[in-house]
């Protein structure tokens, strides 16, 4: 199966990327990255050195396949470009998240929200992590959200205003990316936030793992699958690969 992953030129989460692509790559499943103009994508590097005092980046082994996603994936090193995306050559979608200032060019990209829009009416499987869930909430079919009549999670506020406050002093808004919180704005395009939208348990460290999945969660919703935070990236993606491989049986 082909699952395609758009990312911005820079700033994205290490995890919420390559996690997902080790688990799609490792099990046969073929990953075409894009951004907007063609550029090598590179990751948030505050993530892989450690935010503040070397702590709240990503984990050993996120970085691990992080190295391994930037040696051996061609697409990756020659991503396509938004406006060449053709839709219907692809079975999955899967859009990762980040924080960062450069995420904005990915998470703001109305061309890329036309494209997502135009699979999302395909009725094959999306997957949305963390940030991820924004593009979906900004994109529209008929005056609507594709998320209008959609179950989701995304980043909860609690855990975004705790990264903020925690690190304001040394990094500024660097964990605001927009104003608004994300939780807000994706309640905001559900007809029904208080029915539709999944807050999660409540968590501020604990995290799922390859072998362990107690403190992950993720909401499924037909062929949509949602996560919170880069805590929930492995099961995210296992589940997002059953939905691809549930549609070859």
């Amino acid at each position: 199966m082909r699952v395609l992953i758009p990312l911005p030129d820079r700033d994205f989460d290490v995890t919420e990327v390559s996690v997902p692509w080790h688990e799609l790559v490792s099990r046969g499943h073929s990953v075409t990255f894009a951004t907007e103009d063609g550029a090598r994508p590179a990751a948030d590097p505050l993530l892989l050195r450690g935010v503040i005092f070397g702590q709240l980046g990503a984990s050993s082994e996120a970085k691990l396949l992080y190295e391994k996603l930037e040696r051996d994936d061609a697409s990756f090193a020659a991503p396509m470009r938004y406006r060449d995306i053709e839709v219907r050559a692809f079975d999955g979608l899967l859009l990762p998240g980040g924080h960062a200032p450069g995420m904005r060019q990915y998470l703001g990209s109305e061309l890329l929200q036309s494209k997502i829009a135009a699979f999302w009416q395909l009725d094959r499987p999306v997957g949305a992590i963390c940030h991820g869930v924004l593009p979906l909430a900004r994109a529209t079919h008929q005056g609507k959200s594709l998320l209008a009549g959609a179950k989701t999670t995304c980043l909860p506020k609690y855990m975004e205003r705790s990264a903020y406050w925690l690190t304001f002093w040394k990094l500024g808004r660097y964990y605001r990316t927009y104003p608004e919180y994300v939780e807000d704005e994706v309640k905001r395009a559900l007809a029904r936030p208080g029915e539709q939208f999944v807050l999660g348990p409540r968590t501020l460290s604990q995290r799922g793992t390859a072998t362990d999945d107690r403190a992950a969660f993720v909401v499924k919703d037909g062929r949509y699958v949602s996560a919170r935070w880069p805590g929930d990236a492995y099961l995210f993606a296992k589940t997002f690969r059953g939905l691809l491989e549930d549609g070859l049986a």
